[in-house]
């Protein structure tokens, strides 16, 4: 039960953080019109071309101890960030963006903003506009954000074992787990694990595309 624990746990942080981090970063990209634009988007979506290996070995690389990153956060914790649970947060944070910005920003896109210039007029402030006409308005596309967040962080693999490792305990996710029992052969265990992933994120995805699809929603760039 250890390693489907510590996954579920960075999974519902690294969700949560995402929210609380993409639901900025999309509404600003939504209004924003500018040339780099696409270029700002471009970066964004990296994760979802880029082989996980590169990414989680550039990451580990800047976790070091000798790195600048490693080392600020080696003075501030005390604690090593590389082969830690703290670095699986940042490197999932980083893999998985892409899942959270992009149901946000296809969502703020598509609002109405009539809504919001009638209750300018009305004299409601900027935060009062945002939490009580578009959040209601994108609940669906925040569902989304998290699901997918969610259930990509559970999935990781190449990211997790650069930075991370295999440490039970602390660094050893289902994904990790699983390859260790292939490696020693044991597929017993393997198979209890493989088919738990895959009904799991059978179910979630399943459930995701059906209150999508109750909408027409896209959930891709524009």
């Amino acid at each position: 039960m250890g390693p489907i624990w510590l996954t579920l746990k960075l999974a519902t942080i690294t969700s949560i953080i995402l929210l609380l981090l993409a639901t900025p970063l999309a509404w600003a990209l939504s209004r924003w019109q500018h040339k780099m634009k696409h270029f700002v988007l471009s970066v964004i979506a990296l994760p979802l071309v880029l082989p996980p290996t590169v990414l989680g070995f550039y990451l580990l690389v800047a976790f070091a101890p000798d790195a600048l990153i490693g080392s600020v956060w080696q003075g501030i914790t005390g604690q090593q960030l590389a082969f830690s649970f703290s670095g699986l947060v940042l490197g999932s944070l980083l893999y998985s963006l892409p899942f959270a910005v992009q149901p946000l920003y296809t969502g703020f896109t598509q609002l109405d903003y009539r809504y919001l210039d009638v209750a300018k007029t009305m004299g409601m402030s900027r935060y009062s506009r945002f939490k009580r006409i578009v959040i209601p308005l994108c609940q669906s596309y925040f569902v989304i954000a998290f699901g997918l967040s969610f259930a990509h962080t559970i999935g990781e693999f190449g990211v997790v074992l650069m930075i991370g490792g295999n440490i039970p305990g602390q660094t050893q996710v289902v994904s990790i787990a699983l390859y260790d029992h292939v490696e020693a052969g044991n597929y017993a265990d393997a198979h209890v694990l493989a088919i738990g992933l895959l009904i799991f994120s059978f179910v979630l995805l399943s459930a995701l595309y059906r209150f999508n699809r109750s909408g027409g929603r896209s959930w891709n760039f524009q």
